[in-house]
């Protein structure tokens, strides 16, 4: 489980199917039933994001979700990977194939699913359906799981502001959409409250997730490299898998990493760059996708409309594993203050 800084709330809360790969992506799941919609559920049906699972972050966040809902529900599922170049209508067919075998919810995980969402749940009402990161869908049936993000990137932002030592600081986002506008948003604002005179330094890797911003390693950490040789000693990165190279370069140059979603410190995959990785802006991935399968499987009463992961509700946060960021008493005194000022509306955080 991970741990959160004491400034943060805990977690919100804790027949066969055949299936064309090229069509549908890989499954790591192989369960069979006889397809269903009556609303009865099978287990919990999950379309990653770009990136897929093992990216240390967003992905892996919501498997992390969907394996306890699946352990303390006893129930299997399916968990399904995305494929290079695929449209909403790949999309739509995946969300519509684990649906019609009886997964319920079945779970989109990323902006990007907005549409098959919406076709999807049109076509199965009896099912629950479930988005990461988008709430433009108010069907019945539809759960719109988002995040005020810019509230913990405006926490990493005070955390890079009382960390620098040159004074400049990098932001490195997946991809030049809204949802990432947040995060670069919060991160600059916290920046700037805190200590004045630091440069923040901004990139996006790519304009669409296609251009593989949000997938591609070599792209993080090109950008990184960037940052740094200009003087950065602090970078945040809020690109998926992409980030992963923005951590290899900041271990690199043995400055800060500021990794997201996942506490990206005790991720196995990047035990190399741990002692490198300062904190993660986290936001409750996991939970979001527990409770939904909670709602619909053990509840029986499945959660709909907008659902919003705040500072307030322990929804966002950032993580305290490193000792070098819990132990240092400034650091969350500062952290603590702001956090406070967020929660009483005294500081407002941009979102663009």
């Amino acid at each position: 489980m991970r741990r959160v800084s004491r400034i943060a709330v805990a977690g919100v809360a804790t027949a066969a199917l055949a299936v064309t790969v090229s069509a549908c992506g890989s499954s790591s799941s192989s369960s069979a039933s006889s397809s269903s919609s009556s609303g009865s559920s099978k287990g919990i049906g999950l379309a990653y994001d770009v990136g897929g699972k093992g990216d240390q972050s967003f992905n892996d966040a919501a498997y992390a979700g969907f394996t306890k809902a699946e352990k303390d529900f006893g129930v299997s599922g399916r968990d399904v990977e995305p494929q290079d170049g695929e449209s909403d209508a790949d999309k739509t067919q995946r969300l519509e194939t684990l649906a019609r075998a009886g997964y319920n919810p079945v779970i989109g995980v990323g902006f990007a699913y907005a549409p098959a969402v919406k076709e999807a749940a049109a076509k199965f009402p009896n099912i629950s359906f479930g988005i990461i990161d988008d709430e433009q869908d108010k069907a019945a049936n539809v759960a719109d799981m988002v995040f005020h993000e810019e509230q913990s990137s405006y926490l990493a932002g005070v955390t890079a502001a009382l960390t620098t030592k040159t004074n400049t600081v990098g932001f490195v986002g997946g991809v030049d959409v809204p949802l990432i506008h947040k995060f670069a948003a919060g991160f600059a604002q916290g920046v700037a409250d805190t200590k004045k005179g630091v440069k923040v330094k901004s990139q996006y890797l790519t304009q669409t997730a296609e251009e593989g911003g949000f997938s591609s390693p070599d792209k993080g950490e090109a950008a990184a490299e960037g940052q740094i040789e200009a003087g950065a000693d602090v970078v945040y990165a809020a690109a998926g898998l992409s980030g992963q190279g923005v951590i290899k370069a900041a271990a690199a140059h043995k400055v800060w990493a500021i990794g997201v979603d996942s506490d990206q410190y005790n991720q196995k995959a990047l035990a190399a760059y741990k002692p490198y990785i300062l904190t993660s802006a986290l936001k409750n991935v996991d939970g979001a996708v527990y409770d939904l399968a909670k709602s619909v499987i053990k509840d029986k009463k499945p959660l709909t409309g907008e659902i919003r992961g705040s500072l307030s509700n322990g929804g966002v946060g950032l993580a305290d594993s490193n000792p070098t960021f819990k132990n240092n008493a400034t650091l969350q005194a500062a952290l603590k203050k702001a956090e406070a000022g967020i929660k009483d509306g005294s500081i407002t955080v941009k979102t663009s």
